[in-house]
């Protein structure tokens, strides 16, 4: 492999325009395909096989109108009046009746299946009476204990109550597709429709969640991340041409990997969020790898004194070798998300797993090829006098030497000062709770934001997030049963209210709308769930009805337990790999199981503290946060599969430099010391750069990436700092040269991956040293 790498460094940078070309050329192929049709994004978050999503398939083919996304918009009274007053409400109604005339919306009156018309008519002469009476009540100052039903001219407005303050209206209804389906405009088209009648009355319209477009996949915050990994790089590297190569290449390899997945969107469902994921783990080791193929030419350039171009092929047979088998364990790390058999996830893996691998591919190939333009400017001669006088004064690597040497000298005190620290972040972890964002999740300065608090204080939390209720039977329901059913809905502990929404045409489905006491994250509502599906059996053998419960509230709890139940299969499958990996790389029993050790304190402790942040609101201001909310139910496997992947990053990276070390002699202690010296500045600068890529994200408008990103920079910082710059040097340390040792049979059975380049370097000198006995011999 070695050997394979370091020709091909050579020849790029010998030929860089047929290297870059390639690379150029499938930009451009996909940037013409991008501009010619754009796939849809979608952000909804669904699992196939969950309870609530097998009742909306069964809902698409028997009442297609009921099972598209659900939508609300909330309406603000003005200052000093109420929507008890008739005129106040005309414009609302206007509204209402524009919002049911834009496509794709569902209008009620063709969800009331199986009503005959004396019915319909009595139920909504019924509705009316007792909204006038409620309405009549309120202009006499009476306190209100329920929402009114919305009506003008002695017609119900279908879907809008007026809260029992008469400061708010809400208005629910539904699309006959999934939000994600829809025509790029639709949303926007329905909020025109909806604000254009209140226009000038004073009245505020507040679009729900489901309403609003997909925050920006990068903005300022992202920009300021990628600023401050180009200020490291130019710390790290002491050039801003070097410094500038490793940006290049990350641009490259985020516009393929990306870019590609996004060109090829019209195939699969392409989520936001995978979008974000692969944008971030492209920036992040497309940055890392190439700043350490780079560092290394420029060590061997100022050390060795070598030509840039002799100097670009070892750096790419040797760190290159390191790249590609860290490239190699994150890819298998997000490829094992599959085993799961969720394609939400599987899609996820597959874009950041192809990003990766292109990162990896530019690293190796296109990266050369930027040397080869720079060629001997990549070091100047002010920096190689630099070089050689720091490294005369034994000024070189001097920080390192002094951490690595305490740490090293106190070793089991650091070691068991790591594990401490580590187990009380982690703490917090045990409370965890998991759902999906609702709007709750956003910040107090959103319109999604805005419009839940305003629902969750006229009308109560439960409002935020209704359960949508499917009773289905072999032959047609009778109304006396579905008003007894709704009847022992009712009667379960937390639910509000319960009433129903439509009925197939062949009256064999029936939907109705239930509202629970607490919010869609809430525990209560997850109690409600659950009780409400174990009642199933009992509404079965009474009524001879199945009940089911879906919708995006119960959707959510359905995910979260979903991952709750995968969650310490793919650990499992994680530790396994991570054993099997490093025992082939690092051919040791010890560096494998202390590895995957600290990977367990690294992920634990991410957890506690993201559950602090995001969950208890601990320090959430600092993050740019002001509200709580429960950890994203993709979080914590996301989080295991990538970091897991990045933290063996530094593991191959800092650990094959102790083996280096020890490989040329090197005993015990004096190893750990000198590989830690000689490779701990680049992995800090790598560690610092991926944090700052990853923190950027944080300030993304979207709560889902928000906690991927902040989950993301502080299991990098805990994992590049904590872990492998003391506990691992620490145990090391105590190990000492048994680290090294494998059982004969192993040996025998490993292969030698050589990732160091020992051997590349041990035949290059050989090479070098004919060459020199057969110029002294023409001599």
């Amino acid at each position: 492999m070695a050997g394979l790498l370091y020709r091909i460094g050579k020849n790029a940078f010998a030929h860089p325009f047929r290297f870059l070309g390639v690379w150029l050329v499938l930009l451009a192929v996909i940037g013409g395909s991008l501009a010619i049709s754009s796939p849809k994004l979608m952000n909804d978050v669904n699992i196939n096989g969950t309870p609530s999503q097998k009742l909306i398939d069964k809902l698409e083919r028997d009442l297609p109108e009921a099972a598209g996304g659900q939508a609300a918009i909330v309406y603000s009274a003005p200052d000093g009046q109420n929507f008890f007053d008739g005129r106040t409400v005309t414009p609302v109604a206007r509204s209402v009746a524009n919002t049911y005339d834009a496509p794709d919306v569902v209008n009620p009156a063709d969800a009331a299946h199986g009503q005959d018309g004396a019915e319909q008519a009595a139920q909504a002469e019924e509705q009316v009476e007792q909204a006038k009476q409620a309405l009549a009540a309120a202009r006499q100052g009476k306190e209100l204990d329920q929402p009114v039903p919305l009506v003008v001219d002695d017609q119900v407005v279908p879907g809008a109550v007026i809260a029992p303050d008469g400061q708010a209206v809400l208005f629910q209804f539904q699309f006959t597709k999934q939000t994600f389906e829809l025509a790029d405009d639709a949303t926007d088209n329905v909020i025109a429709a909806a604000e254009q009648p209140t226009e000038g009355t004073g009245i505020s319209v507040y679009p729900g969640e489901s309403l609003q477009g997909l925050p920006e996949v990068a903005g300022i915050g992202e920009a300021v991340g990628i600023a401050v990994a180009a200020v490291v790089l130019v710390i790290a590297l002491g050039s801003f041409v070097a410094a500038g190569l490793p940006l290049m290449t990350a641009l490259i390899g985020v516009g393929v990997g990306v870019g590609g997945a996004y060109a090829l969107g019209h195939f699969y469902e392409l989520g936001s969020v995978s979008v974000v994921l692969g944008l971030m783990l492209g920036l992040a080791v497309g940055i890392d790898y190439a700043l350490f193929i780079v560092n290394r030419q420029r060590q061997l350039i100022m050390r060795e004194s070598i030509s840039a171009r002799e100097a670009t092929g070892r750096a790419v047979g040797t760190a290159g070798s390191a790249v590609f088998f860290a490239g190699a364990t994150v890819i298998i790390a997000l490829v094992a998300l599959l085993v799961i058999g969720i394609g939400l996830l599987s899609t996820m893996a597959l874009i950041a797993a192809g990003t990766v691998a292109v990162a990896v591919l530019v690293a190796l190939t296109a990266l050369p090829a930027l040397l080869g333009l720079v060629g001997e400017r990549i070091v100047t001669p002010a920096a190689r006098a630099k070089a050689e006088q720091r490294a005369a004064n034994g000024e070189e690597s001097r920080t390192a030497r002094r951490w690595v040497t305490l740490v090293s000298k106190h070793r089991v005190m650091a070691a068991v000062g790591v594990v401490v620290i580590a187990a009380v972040a982690a703490i917090p972890a045990l409370d965890m709770r998991m759902g999906l964002p609702s709007g709750e999740s956003y910040n107090s300065d959103t319109a999604q934001r805005q419009s839940y608090d305003i629902i969750s204080d006229s009308f109560g939390e439960g409002l935020n997030g209704p359960l949508l209720v499917v009773l289905s039977s072999d032959t047609p329901v009778e109304q006396q049963t579905v008003h007894a059913v709704l009847q022992d809905v009712r009667d379960v502990g937390g639910v509000v209210s319960a009433s129903p929404a439509g009925m197939s045409d062949d009256g064999r489905t029936v939907i109705a709308s239930v509202v629970p006491e607490g919010g869609p994250t809430d525990a209560s509502t997850e109690d409600v769930v659950h009780d409400l599906r174990d009642e199933s059996a009992g509404f079965s053998e009474t009524y001879g009805v199945e009940l089911g419960v879906t919708g995006q509230t119960a959707m959510g709890i359905d995910i979260a337990e979903k991952m709750g139940d995968v969650m310490p299969v793919y650990l499992g499958i994680v530790l396994v790999l991570s054993l099997i990996v490093l025992t082939v790389v690092f051919r040791s029993v010890i560096v494998p199981v202390k590895a995957t050790i600290g990977f367990l304190l690294t992920i634990t402790a991410t957890l506690g503290i993201t559950t602090a942040v995001f969950q208890w609101g601990w320090v959430n201001q600092l993050f740019g946060l002001d509200s709580t909310a429960p950890v994203m139910a993709l979080l914590p496997i996301l989080a295991t599969g990538i970091a897991y992947g990045l933290a063996m990053d530094y593991q191959v990276f800092l650990v094959s430099s102790m083996r280096e070390s020890w490989v040329h002699g090197d005993a015990g202690r004096q190893s750990v010391i000198n590989g830690f010296s000689n490779s701990s500045r680049v992995v800090a600068a790598a560690g610092i750069i991926m944090v700052s890529v990853f923190a950027g994200f944080i300030f993304n408008g979207d709560p889902m990436v928000k906690q991927i990103g902040f989950a993301l920079a502080v299991a990098i910082l805990i994992d590049a700092f904590l872990v492998r710059m003391t506990l691992v040097p620490a145990l090391m340390s105590i190990f000492s040269d048994r680290a090294w040792r494998l059982p004969p049979w192993l040996d025998r059975l490993l292969p030698n991956l050589d990732i160091e380049g020992e051997k590349l370097l041990e035949a290059l000198d050989a090479q070098d040293s004919e060459e020199r006995v057969a110029q002294l011999t023409r001599g």
